[in-house]
């Protein structure tokens, strides 16, 4: 009985090691090339059914019982912990799809995600994003990390992307920086048209108010560079 009883511990410590150690070989993976620093405060949302079962811009299909989330630009693959600032709860998920597409918010978590930090519930709120891993072709893609917000001013925005460069031929004849970005928004695709790249808000406004001079509509926003 006591040699049976000691082969199955032994066995158990052989199974539960083994684990332990592709678990550490899986962080160790990753931890080796993290950016110096990454602190990102906002808002975050999360989705669920509606999206439960879907393919991710990563390739993965999205489970809403997944700890994972959408993040506009940090890299696929990438490990963050976000933490709840209302009240200090913490999970730590895997970015694996792109989002969220609405303005002011920086995270789309999974559903389980937002039930892990207590959000579920509200909808959105308030939290810390912190890197805790970033996979290895990430080493190439410093700038993700630089994450620097600048103002500009959008003018446009189009369902037909030729529109978009139309748009884009006019504003040139009044100021050199103009550029438009892809987004999707509830499903279906547009395109935003810009002017002006700046570090202060109040240099953004002084465009838009050369552009309303010249008959172009507009507003200005907080984007990525």
């Amino acid at each position: 009985m006591k040699k049976i009883n000691l082969l199955f511990l032994l066995l158990l410590l052989i199974f539960t090691t083994s684990c332990a150690v592709k678990r550490h070989h899986r962080i160790s993976y990753f931890k080796k090339y993290p950016p110096k620093k990454y602190v990102e405060i906002g808002y975050a949302s999360w989705y669920g059914k509606k999206f439960h079962g879907r393919p991710t811009a990563s390739g993965e299909i999205y489970n809403m019982y997944d700890l994972t989330a959408a993040h506009k630009k940090l890299p696929l693959g990438t490990y963050v912990k976000v933490t709840n600032l209302a009240n200090r709860k913490s999970v730590i998920v895997k970015i694996n799809d792109r989002g969220p597409f609405v303005k002011g918010r920086i995270i789309d978590l999974s559903y389980a995600a937002a039930k892990k930090i207590g959000m579920a519930e509200k909808g959105v709120q308030k939290v810390k994003i912190e890197i805790v891993s970033v996979p290895k072709y990430a080493k190439k893609y410093k700038n993700f990390f630089k994450y620097k917000k600048i103002y500009s001013v959008q003018v446009g925005s189009f369902k037909f992307k030729n529109n978009a460069i139309i748009m884009l031929s006019s504003l040139k004849k009044i100021t050199k920086t103009v550029f438009y970005r892809k987004v999707k928004i509830n499903g279906s695709i547009f395109y935003r048209v810009y002017a002006g790249k700046f570090k202060y808000k109040n240099s953004a406004k002084k465009l838009l108010q050369k552009l309303l001079k010249y008959g172009f509509d507009g507003f200005v926003v907080e984007i990525d560079e």
